[in-house]
């Protein structure tokens, strides 16, 4: 009778011990995990990966920079949000817990949904470069690490558009991927399951929650699978075995090409994953050779050799622009190669950050200060690494010995309020402290004898008591001040530091000439109210009258407002323009669209849609997107430009909508649609424009670009030519559009130089990209390319034709100097088109694309160029009859001059050459 419950107890003891050991290894499994999803409003498990997740609220607690990802973009992902960092200038950074030495991987998922459009990240202050897309779907960058300290920041700068992200994931990783490398970060390029073209392949599969992606069969090969088991995985890089019981075979070779790499020489990691899946081959009979960009790196290579059906291999390459993996089978082998898995992984130096003793002093002080000033801009600006990549506001550091030290702090006029942090103190690099003009209160803390304090400025503030003996006698002082604090007690001269050479003594001797300024101040500011005053009622009035009723649709009124006049800043000049353009309520634009009805357009900006004013005019409504990766920097640099300028190569402003966190731009309906379109765009769209035509946009389109390089006052830079920004109107006139990214042309002494390089891959100028050195010049090159696509018919970038073709400029400029034009010119238009004035705009944009922008013309050269090339189109007839009637040539030879290019290698001189090219010789 007593082994019944003898039995149950055993029973129940075994299935708690069960559940214990499941628990165990669950959390065991994700220990050191990370999840966080930005902006969700819970904390939650994803169903997915089972793997919990929380909000970021802790690092950023601003519910106004979260949006929503529409339903119809969420592709499978569990967090429905993405955090947008409306920033101009700085970083935001995310950081998280870390065991120091341990090597961890880190990845940030980003939804985009615009294209070509790109922001920086980086992991600490070693940057993974920029977070682009190409394709309208998730992003993900990944990169491994060892940690140097007890915690990482992931950082996000402003590139092209502003940073935004929807999820962050920091995962324990195998020590292997570092091996040789203890002092780099590897980015991910690739991470490929070969064989398997179902779902990508993560957490719990791989403890390590590395994602393999799902690649898809090309060209011969043959996917493999097997359920093969009883296999010793004898690494900790080695993929989950589901991975490797999938492969690629080929009888021949096996060939996996990446061309989307950086330009820079960098080194890379690739790990090859073998497991051979037919148990009846034997050692031999499968031997092949690898191949990195042609060059031989394992010979013979036999998965099967030493008695082991699973082996990895990891190479160490070093490459620019692409990358080509080949498996070729060896000469006397019977199989062709296999492949299970690889990954490619990019080296990154790891750069030093900033004196861990000065991070953690300044990073406690922020704390301190946050107490009593929470919300202030200054200091929630503050993140990451305060002094490499982009240093913190009010911070300046010296790196001359190495690691990077704190060596300023200038937190005057921030608004502060509080106690004065004790751990300003503890800054035993420090030499300028500024904090005068705020509100501090209660006394001025001590500071060690051995301060490196060269100048102090505690003056007007609340500060009360006697200044501490140990300032006064610091032996580095040269300057100090701290008047016009009223509770605070003045200084005997006696007292002081001889070596001072510039105090007040504590007196607030400036007080009577500051009570002067503060009256002129008041004058000036009460003129100025009393103006504004005017003019509000002079607006309310004017607005009152101008409401347009509107009965176009069901015969209800709704409210336009009409040429209101107001100033629009702009950041990169000195003044302010004064603009009149008209402003249209959101239920407007709604109703003049038909709530979105007819969408022509996707830009990085947001969408376009068609839609008609209440008087007929068809127009172009561009609608930013409520996750759109473009700000309000590009509205209202667009709403600026255009309301300053007019030209009728240049599409106009009509109005704009700043409503209800919507932010809308109309434009006159270009019936035509854009020069893409008409060249190579989608096969509704396009249309073989004849070659007189294809001139008369070309200098259309330059007559525009000429107007903005030479607009009074200051030139002006559209930063982004393209086919697809300009646009034909009714009478296939060219107008250039989309002006969010342009900016004035620096000048001479301007304090602010960008280093934000814009522009589309295939129109972007290689000097700006490298030098970050923005001129008009950076617009020539983008027109050059648009000169090619107009002559070739071909887009400037294209993986899908055959390796020389991928880029128009590298494949069209050997036939111009081999001055074979027929080959490149678009089949559409052979024919009929005029030699001389092919020949003319060919050589413009040979020009134009001159690596150096010294050697390459302007807008305006390039216009009359165009102009004399219309004109001799135009009167081709008469101009080959006056030909024949002098007997002419129908060759003649031209004289291109070979310049010397400012390089670091001195191989050429200077020397002319003569080349003859098939064209009619000019009488």
């Amino acid at each position: 009778m007593m082994e019944l419950p003898a039995t149950r107890i055993l029973s129940q003891a075994v299935t708690c011990f069960l559940c214990l050991y499941i628990f165990i290894g669950s959390a065991s499994a994700t220990e050191g995990f990370e999840s966080i999803a930005c902006c969700a409003d819970l904390n939650y498990t994803d169903p997915l990966t089972t793997l919990n997740y929380t909000t970021d609220y802790t690092w950023f607690s601003d519910k106004r920079s979260c949006r929503k990802i529409p339903e119809t973009e969420l592709r499978n992902r569990s967090n429905e949000n993405v955090r947008l960092f409306d920033i101009d200038e700085g970083k935001r950074c995310y950081n998280l817990p870390t065991i120091k030495n341990g090597v961890y991987l880190i990845r940030g998922t980003f939804p985009f949904d615009s294209l070509n459009s790109s922001f920086n990240a980086s992991i600490g202050v070693t940057q993974l470069g920029a977070v682009r897309s190409s394709r309208l779907q998730d992003l993900e960058i990944e990169g491994v690490f060892r940690a140097t300290k007890d915690y990482i920041d992931f950082c996000l700068l402003k590139g092209e558009v502003y940073p935004f992200i929807s999820q962050l994931e920091l995962r324990p990783s195998p020590e292997e991927y570092l091996q040789d490398f203890p002092t780099s970060v590897l980015k991910l390029i690739s991470r490929n399951n070969l064989g398997d073209t179902k779902d990508d392949i993560r957490f719990p599969v791989d403890q390590s929650d590395r994602i393999w992606k799902a690649s898809s069969i090309s060209s011969s090969a043959v996917p493999l699978s097997s359920n093969v088991s009883n296999v010793d995985l004898n690494a900790n890089v080695t993929p989950p075995l589901t991975v490797l019981q999938t492969a690629l075979t080929d009888p021949e070779r096996l060939e996996f090409i990446h061309t989307d790499l950086e330009t820079e020489d960098y080194g890379y990691r690739v790990f090859l994953y073998f497991l051979e899946l037919d148990r009846t081959l034997q050692a031999g009979q499968r031997v092949f050779d690898i191949y990195v960009n042609s060059e031989i790196k394992k010979e013979s290579f036999d998965v099967l050799a030493g008695g082991s059906n699973y082996r990895y291999d990891v190479l160490d390459i070093s490459a620019s622009g692409s990358l080509n993996v080949t498996l070729v089978k060896a000469s006397k082998s019977e199989f062709g190669p296999l492949l299970n898995a690889y990954e490619i992984l990019q080296v990154r130096p790891w750069i030093e950050e900033t004196n861990q003793t000065d991070v953690g002093v300044i990073q406690k002080m922020r704390e301190e200060l946050l107490l009593q000033n929470s919300g202030n801009r200054a200091l929630e600006s503050w993140s990451g690494d305060p002094c490499i990549l982009l240093p913190w506001k009010g911070i300046a550091c010296d790196g001359s010995n190495g690691s990077s030290v704190i060596t300023k702090l200038d937190l005057s006029s921030s608004n502060l309020k509080g106690l004065i942090p004790s751990s300003i103190a503890e800054m035993t690099n420090l030499e300028t402290l500024n904090i005068s003009h705020n509100s501090f209160d209660g006394s001025v803390p001590s500071f060690p004898l051995s301060s490196l304090l060269i100048s102090v400025d505690l003056s007007y503030n609340d500060l009360m008591g006697k200044l501490p003996e140990s300032i006064v006698k610091l032996p580095h002082l040269k300057s100090l001040y701290f008047g016009c604090n009223e509770h605070m007690s003045p200084e005997d001269p006696a007292n002081m530091n001889s070596s001072l050479i510039n105090t007040d003594y504590g007196r607030c001797k400036g007080k009577e000439s500051r009570f002067g300024q503060v009256i002129v101040i008041g004058a000036i500011t009460c003129g100025s109210l009393l103006i504004t005053l005017a003019f509000g009622v002079l607006f309310v009035c004017r607005y009152r009258q101008k409401l347009i009723p509107w009965e176009g649709f069901a015969g209800k009124k709704y409210p336009m407002e009409t040429n209101i006049i107001f100033s629009l800043p702009s950041k990169d000049d000195f003044f302010i323009k004064s603009v009149s353009i008209q402003a249209f309520t959101l239920e407007y634009i709604e109703v003049a669209t038909e709530r979105y009805k007819t969408l022509i357009g996707e830009g990085g900006f947001g969408s376009v849609y068609r839609g008609t004013l209440n008087d007929g005019q068809e127009v172009a409504v561009k609608v930013r997107s409520a996750t759109s990766t473009q700000g309000t920097r590009e509205f209202d640099n667009e709403l600026n430009l255009l309301s300053a300028i007019q030209h009728e190569n240049l599409v106009p402003l009509l109005g704009y909508c700043n409503e209800s966190d919507q932010q809308i731009l109309v434009y006159p309906f270009m019936s035509n649609g854009s020069l893409q379109d008409r060249l190579y765009g989608e096969p509704a769209k396009r249309k073989i424009l004849d070659w007189p035509t294809r001139l008369s946009i070309a200098l259309g389109a330059a007559r525009g670009l000429a107007y903005l390089h030479t607009f009074p006052g200051r030139s002006v830079i559209h930063r982004d030519i393209k086919s697809s920004n300009i646009l034909l109107d009714h009478s296939m006139c060219a107008k250039v559009a989309d002006f969010g990214f342009s900016k004035y042309a620096p000048q001479e002494g301007d304090s602010y130089v960008s280093l934000e390089v814009r522009g589309t891959a295939g129109y972007l100028d290689p000097e700006y990209y490298k030098t970050q050195q923005l001129s008009e010049k950076s617009d020539v090159f983008s027109f050059g390319v648009v000169l090619l696509e107009i002559v070739s018919g071909r887009e400037p970038l294209n993986i899908k034709r055959p390796r020389t073709e991928w880029s128009l400029v590298e494949w069209a400029t050997p036939y111009i100097r081999g001055s074979k034009v027929d080959e490149i010119v678009d089949p559409g238009i052979k024919g009929g088109y005029h030699a001389e004035a092919m020949w003319r705009v060919v050589e413009v944009a040979l020009q134009c694309l001159e690596p150096f922008s010294t050697y390459r013309p302007s807008m305006v050269a390039i216009v009359r160029e165009l102009e004399d090339a219309l004109i001799i189109e135009n009167n081709a007839s008469e101009y080959m009859k006056s030909i024949d009637s002098l007997g002419g040539s129908n060759r003649y030879s031209i004289v291109i001059e070979k310049r010397v290019l400012p390089s670091t290698t001195s191989t050429a001189e200077s020397t002319i050459t003569t080349q003859s090219l098939s064209h009619p010789q000019p009488r």
